[in-house]
C-alpha cells in the first residue's frame, strides 16, 4: 500500500485507507483546528467519497464553517461530534450499553454513543445511574447484562465501573471524565480509582476520551463476531 504524498504547502494527510489495517477509520479530532483547516479536510474527504466522523466539534467551531458544509454534517452540540458524508457503510454487529452516572458525565458518554453509532453498533444508553443513588442503576442493570460491551462513564470519585464490574460479565471499558469538585483534579481522581479498582478486567481510557473507549469496543466486536 503507498501512502498518498504530502505537498510541500500541505498541512492536511488524510488516512483513507486506515480501516484495511485497523478495523477503524481515521476521525477527525477538530480542537485547535481553524474553520478553514476543517474546511479543506471536509473538501478531501468529499472528493475520496468517503465518510468521516469528527470529535470535538464546538459549536463555535460549527457556527464558522460555510453554511455549504454546515448542511452536509449531522451535529450534535452535545457530544461536539458531527458525521460528514452519513455513517459508515460498513457496520459493525452487536451492541454496546453507555452507562454514565450523571447527566454532567454527558458529554462524554455521548461522544461515545455517537461513535458507535458512526460504526452501525446498536447502543443502549444509561443516563444518571451514579452510585449516590445505587436503585437508579439497579432499576437498569437488566438493559446493562443484555449488552455485549459495556462502557461506564463517571466523574467525582469514578466507583461507577467497580460496581459494574462486580454485577456484570461482559467486557467493561470505563471512562473517567473531569466531572468533580476540587480534589477530584480534572478527573484524576476518577482515573486513579479506576486503575486501582478491585473489579478484575477493567480496562480504563483517558480522561473524557469516549471516543477511544467506543473505538476499543467496535474492536471487540469486530474480534469476537468474526469481522476481523
Amino acid at each position: 500500500m503507498t501512502p498518498p504524498k504530502r505537498t510541500a504547502a500541505s498541512d492536511v494527510l488524510l488516512d483513507i485507507n486506515r480501516a484495511e489495517r485497523t478495523g477503524l477509520e481515521e476521525a477527525v479530532f477538530c480542537a485547535r483546528k481553524s474553520a478553514d483547516q476543517i474546511v479543506r479536510i471536509l473538501n478531501r474527504v468529499r472528493v475520496a467519497k468517503h465518510p468521516v466522523l469528527l470529535t470535538r466539534l464546538s459549536p463555535d467551531q460549527m457556527r464558522r464553517l460555510p453554511a455549504r458544509h454546515r448542511k452536509q454534517l449531522d451535529y450534535d452540540p452535545v457530544s461536539a461530534t458531527a458525521y460528514y458524508g452519513g455513517t459508515r457503510r460498513e457496520r459493525v454487529h452487536g451492541t454496546v450499553a453507555v452507562v454514565a452516572a450523571g447527566t454532567s458525565d454527558m458529554s462524554v458518554s455521548k461522544e461515545a454513543s455517537r461513535t458507535l453509532s458512526y460504526y452501525g453498533v446498536a447502543v443502549t444508553e444509561v443516563n444518571d445511574v451514579g452510585v449516590a443513588g445505587l436503585w437508579r442503576l439497579l432499576e437498569r442493570l437488566d438493559d446493562i447484562q443484555r449488552a455485549d460491551v459495556v462502557i461506564a462513564v463517571a466523574g467525582m470519585e469514578g466507583a461507577l465501573p467497580t460496581v459494574l464490574g462486580g454485577l456484570i460479565a461482559a467486557p467493561l471499558i470505563a471512562v473517567p471524565t473531569s466531572v468533580g469538585y476540587g480534589v477530584a483534579a480534572g478527573g484524576t481522581t476518577a482515573l486513579q480509582t479506576m486503575l486501582a479498582s478491585c473489579s478484575s478486567g477493567l480496562t480504563v481510557t483517558n480522561i473524557d476520551n469516549g471516543y477511544g473507549a467506543a473505538c476499543a469496543a467496535v474492536r471487540i466486536l469486530r474480534w469476537t463476531r468474526g469481522s476481523k
